[in-house]
């Protein structure tokens, strides 16, 4: 078992790397900022499923593979960024949701919770950044590595729950009073396109 001191460090810098930007928790606000509160909050809740995966791979080992085998590795960043690439057209045809030329499906909270869940697990970064950073934490004379690596994916999964529980709150806020207005509503969708495109172009050039 982890010492409550070791946990506690553990979890101020799972905070502080939640609040630090990167392709996730833009990710949320991009979802939050379009499509409401309750979007960023399933989207997190998919995000951090995705987690649960990444947590497993370290603990079993198969985080090593990944960064071992480069085909691995070019597999998953290529399928993630085709995603996002793909929401990144729905977001720029989406148009604004009160005008003629909307596009804009409506989502329901199991296709954005999928939606979190698919960004996450195809990201390759994030398996080798847990591969990197929980063993720091992570001590044999304390019992199971396995268990201990298992405490430490919750811990972190708890604080990135907890902050980008957050930023769905204040983006969907935001975003809520833009979508009152057409032109406003495209404006964010537009800039919501941008984002994952940039997340697609950040995510395939990426290296192990």
């Amino acid at each position: 078992m982890i010492d409550l001191q070791t946990l506690l460090a553990f979890c101020s810098s799972a905070m502080l790397l939640a609040l630090s930007p990167g392709p996730d928790n833009m990710f949320v606000l991009a979802q939050s900022a379009q499509n409401g509160r309750a979007a960023g909050l399933f989207v997190t809740l998919g995000l951090c499923t995705g987690l649960i995966g990444h947590t497993l791979a370290v603990a079993l080992g198969l985080a090593a593979v990944v960064r071992a085998s480069a085909l691995a590795f070019a597999v998953l960043k290529g399928a993630g960024a085709i995603y996002l690439l793909y929401l990144a057209w729905q977001a720029w045809r989406a148009g604004g949701a009160n005008g003629d030329d909307s596009h804009a499906p409506v989502l329901s909270g199991g296709a954005l919770y999928r939606r979190g869940i698919v960004m996450n697990l195809t990201n390759p970064k994030v398996s080798l950044f847990f591969l990197a950073f929980l063993p720091q934490f992570a001590d044999p004379h304390h019992g199971s590595m396995i268990m201990q690596f298992l405490q430490l994916g919750v811990a972190f999964i708890l604080a990135t729950m907890i902050v980008f529980g957050l930023i769905s709150l204040l983006a969907g806020g935001l975003g809520e009073r833009l979508r009152r207005s057409p032109s406003a509503l495209n404006a964010v969708n537009r800039a919501a396109a941008t984002v994952f495109v940039g997340l697609a172009l950040k995510l395939a050039l990426s290296e192990r």
